[in-house]
């Protein structure tokens, strides 16, 4: 007899739409990163529970560091899901070999866990990435709405190129300045040859002394396409 505690899990390719829904209700940072991105949205029981987000990142030199140009190399954005039973790193795990089918040049995965929000990147510690320490210490700035910006996202002008326009931006002078911790980052190669050359970058996993590799039923507390598109409605409807 089938397992009744085991949910029917679907990991398939969804809409722009459906990623920003679940990124907005069940990610930390409320938005979407930068285009071009892969999007995979997550089913449990024929329900959407989130998706998982693959981008290029924000820094256009993201590979660089491991001999890679910029189409062969992404990284995992956002893990935006709600409350569910299959554990993260399996549904990490389907999105990284249905990203690998569909980009045959790829052959590294980075991915950031925010310390400014208490992650560790658990996850990633789960699924065996290579953990090869922290990020630079940044800043980022509070406008008068209490809307945090990153330090690309304002000038000392008010106007800044992004996209190659000349935009109207936040100043700095109408700007509180927030010190942000180093992030954590990890790493998954996506051959062989990858992960001999990144494997002698790997460090010890930072830990928390209360902290456990969750491999069962989880809440979103730390987690940092293509045709065909579905909708928000639960699958089959």
């Amino acid at each position: 007899m089938p397992d009744k505690q085991k949910p029917d899990l679907l990991v398939d390719w969804c809409s722009y739409e459906a990623a920003k829904y679940a990124v907005e209700h069940w990610h930390y940072s409320g938005t979407m990163p930068t285009s071009p991105t892969v999007r995979i949205g997550v089913w449990e029981n024929r329900c959407f529970i989130g998706a998982v987000i693959f981008s290029r990142g924000a820094c256009k030199n993201l590979g660089t560091s491991y001999g890679l140009q910029q189409t062969e190399v992404c990284e995992l954005a956002r893990v935006a899901l709600s409350a569910h039973l299959t554990p993260t790193s399996r549904i990490v795990a389907c999105a990284l070999k249905m990203l690998v089918e569909d980009n045959a040049r790829l052959r590294l995965v980075v991915s950031f866990a925010d310390a400014n929000e208490g992650h560790l990147g658990v996850l990633y510690q789960a699924g065996n990435w290579v953990y090869c320490g922290e990020t630079t210490a940044s800043c980022k700035w509070r406008d008068a709405r209490g809307r945090l910006w990153h330090s690309r996202q304002v000038s000392k002008t008010g106007w800044r190129v992004q996209y190659g326009k000349m935009r109207q931006v936040p100043a700095t002078a109408d700007c509180v300045r927030i010190t942000q911790l180093p992030k954590h980052r990890y790493l998954y190669p996506l051959d062989k040859a990858m992960r001999r050359r990144i494997e002698p970058l790997r460090q010890p996993y930072p830990k928390r002394e209360s902290v456990r590799l969750l491999e069962g039923p989880q809440l979103p507390a730390e987690v940092g396409g293509a045709e065909p598109t579905r909708t928000l409605q639960q699958a089959g409807e």
